[in-house]
């Protein structure tokens, strides 16, 4: 069992040890020789594990997240080679004891990795969903004195989930629930709802989505390790390198595209824009689009559609040909256009007192469905991220 001295480590020594002994994290290909012998020792992850997760006094106290995950261990390059349909993880509700947790499962446990993923799973996260100015943003990146501000601006608590929740758009919003891992997916069920006023009206806009991580397993307290060492009560991380503190916030994935981008998108039906936006092609619809992170990493999933103009609109009930298609993302639109038809003609309004083309400008609803990154990059930031994090 790892001590230090004759206390139990805490968890801020604890993710100290685990800091050095992540070599192997972000590599593409694992080789040993990389890796330290503490890195490949299974029982070291096993009571890592145990420590931080289950006997922790910080595991007992948190009555909220009680799921502890399991990961299974690789077989050949897979998770599945030898037992068709098994997940590559599996979950149970927390317990004081680990190994009468797991039960017969506890040799098929990969430790290394589930440490990971619940370090992932534990820790708090918010993302930002904003609109901002094109002109802005250029002038931001290329390190002029201009501050990051938005037009507009929507921030939600997200969870961290080895699963990916896919909306069925067209079958009024019915999910289904399937492994992502080794992905890890920040599903918003409500996602019509909460960016329900996200809209862009001007050719300047820009669709920004950020995804912070905040506080929890991943940013334990230095005053645990010696509680009267500090009376500071922000969560603190540790720089390894200068073994400094810094408040608990990463910015993991951050992205913007342009109105004039996902009007294209929208109007083609099929289109790709490099790595960074692209659209779906789910049964020919044209309103779930794709905007990769920098880089290509990580994928955000957006549903766009088109606002309507509500001085064009029959205010009478949906026609029979339409009530028979379900409600898809299209009647969604509609149904909240001619509830908030003020909001509309404001949209309306906007787009047209700032339009400069012959094209009509067509106010576009963007709601944030999903976040998806590989767990080993989350990971790998969460541990040894130092740039300070996006504010907007």
């Amino acid at each position: 069992m790892l001590r230090i001295g004759e206390e139990t480590p805490s968890r801020f020594e604890l993710l100290s040890m685990v800091k050095k002994h992540s070599n192997l994290l972000g590599k593409t290909t694992v080789d040993e020789q990389d890796a330290s012998d503490v890195e490949m020792d299974g029982q070291f992850w096993h009571d890592v594990f145990d420590l931080y997760f289950i006997r922790g006094k910080e595991s007992r106290g948190r009555q909220d997240d009680d799921l502890i995950f399991f990961v299974r261990k690789w077989r050949g390059h897979g998770f599945n080679d030898n037992g068709e349909g098994v997940a590559p993880y599996f979950v149970r509700r927390w317990a004081p004891e680990l190994d009468k947790l797991v039960g017969e499962s506890l040799s098929v446990v990969d430790w290394r990795r589930s440490f990971y993923l619940n370090m992932i799973a534990h820790t708090s996260y918010s993302v930002t969903v904003a609109i901002c100015s094109h002109h802005v943003l250029r002038n931001h990146k290329a390190g002029q004195d201009t501050p990051l501000s938005a037009i507009y601006k929507v921030v939600k608590t997200v969870y961290a989930s080895p699963s990916r929740v896919n909306f069925h758009l067209d079958s009024k919003k019915e999910v289904e629930t399937t492994p992502a891992y080794p992905d890890i997916c920040f599903a918003i069920d409500d996602f019509d709802s909460t960016f329900d006023a996200v809209v862009l009206t001007d050719i300047d806009h820009c669709y920004c989505v950020l995804l912070n991580a905040l506080d929890g397993a991943a940013f334990p307290s230095e005053k645990d390790t010696d509680d009267s060492s500090s009376s500071n009560k922000l969560p603190l991380r540790v720089d390894t390198n200068s073994m400094k503190t810094k408040n608990s916030k990463l910015t993991l994935f951050s992205g913007f595209v342009s109105y004039q981008m996902v009007r294209d998108a929208y109007d083609a039906g099929s289109s790709r824009f490099g790595s960074l936006l692209s659209i779906g092609h789910s049964s020919g619809k044209t309103d779930r689009l794709y905007m990769k992170g920098p880089g290509g990493r990580g994928e955000v999933e957006v549903a766009v559609s088109g606002v309507a103009d509500q001085s064009k609109l029959h205010s009478g009930p949906l026609s029979p040909d339409i009530s028979k298609r379900g409600f898809g993302l299209g009647s969604i639109v509609r149904k909240a256009a001619s509830v908030a038809s003020v909001a509309a003609k404001h949209a309306y309004a906007a787009a047209a007192a700032t339009s400069t083309s012959d094209e009509e400008m067509m106010p576009l609803k963007c709601c944030l469905m999903s976040i998806t990154l590989p767990w080993e990059h989350i990971a790998y930031d969460l541990l040894f991220k130092g740039s300070p994090p996006v504010n907007l």
